[in-house]
C-alpha cells in the first residue's frame, strides 16, 4: 500500500489538469488557503479517525505467494467563496474524474502484479463559513499478488 499511495500522489502532482489543485499526501498542517484539494490517504475530516488505507492478505500457498486486497481513501474537496453548491459539486467531480482517468489509463499504476480502480464514491455538500463546500470521497480499491 505505501507504493500505491506514493504513486497516486505522484500522479496528482504531475497531472497538468490539476495545476490549480493542492495535492496532498495525507493530512497536512498548513496555512494554505487553497480552495481545491486532492488528498491521498485521508478523508479530509480533521475530527475523524485518520485512516489512510486498509488491506487483507490471503495466502495462496504455504510459501511466499499471497494476494492482497486493499483500499486507499482519496478525498477531493472544493470550497467556494459563494453559496453556489452546483458549481462546487461540478468542480469536485472534475477533480475526482482525474483519479478515475489515471486508473483507466493504467490500472497497474505502473506497479507489478497490481490492478486498481475506483471502488466506491460518496458525495457530501455543505454551506460553510467559506461558502459552499463539496467533498467527494473515493475508495481506490485493488489487489496485488505478493
Amino acid at each position: 500500500m505505501p507504493e500505491v499511495i506514493a504513486r497516486l500522489v505522484a500522479l496528482g502532482e504531475a497531472d497538468e489538469e490539476l495545476h490549480d489543485v493542492r495535492v496532498s499526501d495525507g493530512p497536512e498542517v498548513t496555512a494554505d488557503a487553497s480552495l481545491d484539494w486532492l488528498i491521498i490517504g485521508f478523508d479530509g475530516d480533521p475530527s475523524g479517525d485518520f485512516e489512510a488505507a486498509q488491506s487483507v492478505i490471503s495466502w495462496t500457498d504455504l510459501g511466499t505467494g499471497g494476494e492482497e486486497e486493499w483500499q486507499v481513501t482519496v478525498a477531493a474537496i472544493v470550497h467556494r467563496g459563494d453559496t453556489d453548491v452546483v458549481a462546487a459539486r461540478a468542480r469536485v467531480y472534475e477533480i475526482g474524474s482525474r483519479v478515475d482517468a489515471w486508473l483507466r489509463t493504467d490500472p497497474s499504476l505502473g506497479l507489478l502484479s497490481l490492478q486498481a480502480g475506483i471502488g466506491a464514491m460518496r458525495l457530501t455538500q455543505d454551506q460553510t463559513d467559506r461558502g459552499a463546500q463539496a467533498v467527494l470521497l473515493m475508495t481506490v480499491a485493488g489487489r496485488a499478488f505478493t
